[in-house]
């Protein structure tokens, strides 16, 4: 492992294991497991360069340009020169990511470059696909690629990504009633109450009931499932399994040839056949298949 890679705010104050996966001319990508030291928050650090934080498992919270918001294996982060980040992990436990680093002048080469350089201090979700694009590119950098092949395929990983976030540049809960939307306290306790939900589902495996995460949060199922829905855009269901799959590629990625059904197992699933169902309906492939191409 590399340390001290990269401009990344954490490294002061957190630490970290570093793992460089290439850096060709103006780019860097690496990869990060933060092992937590303390929980309070990290000092702000402003940024050096447009960067891309992209989750892989864990939790934490993250404070950018004063916006403070929960981050999990699902999370991009998108930021320039001079937003300002920190972070803090209150529920005690790491995280670790993906970060990609691009120097403006390599962006400003770009046909997208407008939509790259003004754009800043943004954050939102990875959907399935776009995560699965972002194991993919790691799995293949690591196995070793050229300067040449590693530029062409960030830059192309970009162009995706940045085609994703402009999908989902609406935040979540965009489309809040207008009762709720009268009432910006009521607004912000589900925001709260969501993001809670969140923590318990991410921080705490997912073999709990959803009893069991509704008292967690001080909360009755109907109201928890039908608060989420309004903020996120999405159930439960849909979050717990977004978070499910990609545990899951994590697992295939390790090589350890555990068999599938203890796969499913260790994941909360019922059986083998609902973990294949349920990858497959996300990502198009099935476990096995993704297993061979993370390896």
């Amino acid at each position: 492992m590399s340390e001290g890679v990269g401009s990344d705010p954490r490294r002061a104050t957190t630490a970290a294991r570093w793992r460089v996966l290439g850096h060709p001319d103006g780019m860097l990508i690496f990869q990060a497991r933060c092992l937590v030291e303390q929980h309070g928050w990290t000092e702000p650090a402003p940024e050096a360069r447009h960067r891309v934080l992209l989750g892989r498992s864990g939790v934490y919270r993250r404070r950018l340009n004063d916006r403070i918001e929960f981050s999990d294996a699902t999370s991009v982060v998108l930021t320039r020169p001079g937003d300002e980040l920190s972070v803090s992990h209150p529920l005690g436990c790491g995280d670790s990511y993906t970060c990609l680093e691009v120097d403006a002048e390599v962006l400003a080469e770009r046909p997208d470059a407008a939509h790259w350089l003004d754009r800043g201090g943004w954050a939102g979700s990875s959907d399935a696909r776009l995560d699965l694009a972002h194991r993919l590119l790691v799995a293949e950098a690591s196995r070793g690629l050229d300067a040449f092949e590693l530029a062409e395929r960030l830059h192309l990983f970009l162009g995706r990504l940045l085609q994703h976030t402009t999908r989902a540049a609406d935040p979540p809960g965009a489309e809040v009633d207008r009762a709720v939307r009268r009432r910006p306290a009521t607004l912000v306790a589900h925001r709260r109450l969501a993001d809670r939900a969140r923590e318990v589902l991410a921080g705490h495996g997912f073999t709990r009931t959803l009893d069991e995460v509704a008292r967690e949060v001080g909360s009755s199922p109907h109201h928890l499932s039908r608060v989420f829905q309004r903020v996120t855009g999405e159930s439960l269901t849909a979050y717990r399994n977004r978070l499910r799959v990609r545990a899951v590629l994590d697992t295939l990625a390790e090589s350890n040839g555990r068999p599938l059904r203890a796969v499913a197992a260790d994941h909360g699933f019922a059986d083998q056949a609902h973990l294949t169902r349920v990858v497959r309906d996300q990502l198009g492939q099935p476990p096995a298949q993704l297993r061979r191409l993370l390896t």
